[in-house]
C-alpha cells in the first residue's frame, strides 16, 4: 500500500478521466492517486505514462489511504447509477471534511440529490461541470463546480492549476452551491446545441443558396472566424468542409449519415426551462432538429409532401452569404441571451448566487463554445449585473438592429425556398416577441378563462377577473376576484 501522498485522486480511467490525471500530473505541486474498477486501465494508464508519477491504487480502501487530508477524489464515470455506486464506496472510507466530486455530466437533481446525503456524513459533495471533451481535460478544460465553500478553499487552487487559462484568468470560478455546478454545464451544452444548428442552417442555405462546393464554403466560415463571429465552433466547421473522404474522394460531409445525435443535455435545459417559464426556443428548436434528423423513416414517408415549385437560386451570392452571416451572428447572440436567462432563473429558484460575467469568463477557453464575443457578455454584466436581457445590452443590441434586416431577409428567403432554418426563424420569432409592445397573449387568457375559469388580469385596473361567458356569447358579467 502506498502511503498518503497523493493531493488529489482520480476515479474511472476512460479517456475523459485518464486524460484529466494527465493533466493533474503534469501541474506542479499536483500528486495523483488513480483507481478503477477493472485493475487493467490503471495498470495500462501508469505503465504508459511512469513520468507522471501516478499512484496506483487497487481498492477503495488503499485509494483513501493513498490521499493526504482532506482526501480529495474527482468521479469521472458514466452518470447514473455508477456515480451512485461510486459514491456510497468512497463515503465508506472518507472522513467528514474529505470531499467528493462528480466530474461527470450529471443532471443537477441529481447532484442536487447526491450533496444533500453527502452532507449528512461530513463528506463535501461537488458537481462539477467540466467543457472540453477529451482534448479539454488533457490541456485544459473550461470548470464550473458546485459545492461547499469549505470545499472550495481545497478544490480551487488545484481545479484552477488545470483548467484552461484566457486572459491570464483560470477558466474556473465557483459557480454556486450544490447543483449549481452542474446546472450551468447543463445550460453550456444546450447553448453549444443552438450555436452548432445555426452554424448548420447557415452552411445549408449556402450550399443550396449558391452552389459552393464545401470546400468553398469552408474558406468562408474561416473568413467569418476572423471577425466578430470568431470562436471554436466556427473555426472547426471550416476543417469538417475542407476534409476529403479518403475511400470515395468526395466531401466527408456528403458522406456522413445526416442524423445528429445527442446525449440529453439539450433536453434536460429544454425540460428544465420549460419548468422555470423561460423561453429558450433556440434551444429547443436545436434539440428538436437533432430528433427529426433521427427519425428516417419517417423522413422517407414524408418525402413525398409538396414543396416550393421554383428552385432556391440567388442572384448576389455575396451579398447572400453576408446575410446569412449577420442572421447567424444575430441568431447566436439570442441563444446565449436565452440560456443567461435560464441561469439566472435558475439561480433564483434554487436560491444559488451564480456571477453571470464570471460564468461568462471561464467560458472563453477550454469550452466548445468559447467565443470572442464571451468578452462582452462578460462586459455587459460588469456594467449591470441585474441586466434582464442579455440581448438589451449596447453591444448586442446594436448588433441586432444592424442584422436585422438581413435576418429577416435569409428567414424568408429560406421559407419560400422550403429550406428547414428552425434555429434562425424561432430566434428571430423571440426577438420580435421579447421586444413587442403587446402579444396576442391576451387572446389566449380570454380562451382560458372561457373554458376554465382560469381568471385574468386587466390593463386598466388591479385585481384578478372572470367573465361569466353565456352560450351564445352576448351576455358578459365581469367579475372582480381579487
Amino acid at each position: 500500500m502506498n502511503a498518503a501522498a497523493a493531493n488529489i485522486g482520480v476515479v474511472g480511467l476512460a479517456v475523459m478521466g485518464s486524460n484529466l490525471a494527465r493533466n493533474l500530473a503534469s501541474r506542479e505541486g499536483n500528486t495523483v492517486a488513480v483507481y478503477n474498477r477493472s485493475r487493467e486501465k490503471t495498470d495500462d494508464l501508469t505503465a504508459a505514462r511512469p513520468e507522471a508519477g501516478f499512484l496506483p491504487a487497487f481498492s477503495y480502501e488503499e485509494f483513501a489511504a493513498t490521499l493526504s487530508k482532506p482526501r480529495t477524489a474527482i468521479i469521472m464515470v458514466k452518470a447514473g447509477r455508477g456515480t451512485d455506486a461510486v459514491i456510497d464506496e468512497l463515503v465508506k472510507v472518507f472522513e467528514p471534511g474529505d470531499i467528493i466530486v462528480d466530474g461527470g455530466n450529471a443532471y443537477f437533481p441529481d447532484t442536487i440529490r447526491r450533496e444533500k446525503a453527502v452532507r449528512e456524513t461530513g463528506i463535501n459533495f461537488v458537481g462539477a461541470g467540466i467543457s472540453g471533451g477529451e482534448e479539454g481535460a488533457l490541456n485544459g478544460p473550461s470548470i464550473m463546480p458546485g459545492g461547499s465553500d469549505e470545499s472550495w478553499v481545497t478544490l480551487g487552487p488545484i481545479l484552477k492549476s488545470i483548467a484552461a487559462v484566457a486572459e491570464g484568468e483560470p477558466c474556473v470560478t465557483h459557480v454556486g452551491h450544490d447543483g449549481a455546478g452542474h446546472f450551468v454545464k447543463m445550460v453550456h451544452n444546450g447553448i453549444e446545441y443552438a450555436d452548432m444548428q445555426l452554424i448548420a442552417e447557415a452552411y445549408d442555405l449556402i450550399r443550396r443558396g449558391t452552389g459552393k462546393t464545401p470546400a468553398e464554403i469552408a474558406d468562408v466560415f474561416a473568413e467569418w472566424n476572423t471577425g466578430e463571429l470568431e470562436s471554436y465552433l466556427i473555426e472547426i466547421t471550416a476543417e469538417v468542409l475542407r476534409q476529403v473522404d479518403a475511400e470515395t474522394g468526395k466531401p466527408l460531409v456528403d458522406v456522413i449519415l445526416d442524423q445528429a445525435g445527442a446525449k440529453g443535455t439539450g433536453a434536460w435545459t429544454v425540460q428544465t426551462a420549460l419548468s422555470l417559464g423561460v423561453p429558450v426556443s433556440g434551444i429547443a428548436e436545436a434539440t428538436f432538429a437533432r430528433s427529426l434528423s433521427s427519425h428516417p423513416e419517417q423522413r422517407a414517408v414524408a418525402a413525398a409532401l409538396p414543396g416550393p415549385d421554383e428552385a432556391f437560386e440567388v442572384a448576389d451570392a455575396d451579398a447572400f452569404i453576408e446575410d446569412v452571416r449577420q442572421a447567424l451572428f444575430a441568431s447566436k447572440i439570442i441563444a446565449y441571451s436565452q440560456g443567461f436567462d435560464e441561469i439566472r432563473a435558475g439561480a433564483a429558484e434554487y436560491d444559488w448566487t451564480i456571477d453571470l460575467g464570471a460564468v461568462s469568463k471561464i467560458w472563453r477557453e477550454g469550452c466548445i463554445i468559447r467565443a470572442q464575443f464571451l468578452n462582452r457578455i462578460a462586459d455587459a454584466y460588469a456594467e449591470q449585473a441585474d441586466l434582464p436581457v442579455l440581448a438589451t445590452a449596447p453591444y448586442f443590441a446594436e448588433a441586432l438592429a444592424r442584422g436585422q434586416a438581413a435576418w429577416r431577409r435569409v428567414v424568408v428567403a429560406a421559407t419560400q425556398a422550403g429550406i428547414p432554418s428552425p434555429a434562425f426563424s424561432s430566434s428571430l420569432a423571440y426577438y420580435d416577441g421579447i421586444r413587442a409592445e403587446r402579444l396576442p397573449a391576451a387572446l389566449v387568457q380570454g380562451q382560458r378563462d372561457f373554458f376554465g375559469a382560469h381568471t385574468y388580469k386587466r390593463i386598466d385596473k388591479d385585481g384578478t377577473f372572470h367573465t361569466q361567458w353565456s352560450g351564445d356569447r352576448t351576455e358578459i358579467e365581469a367579475e372582480d376576484t381579487h
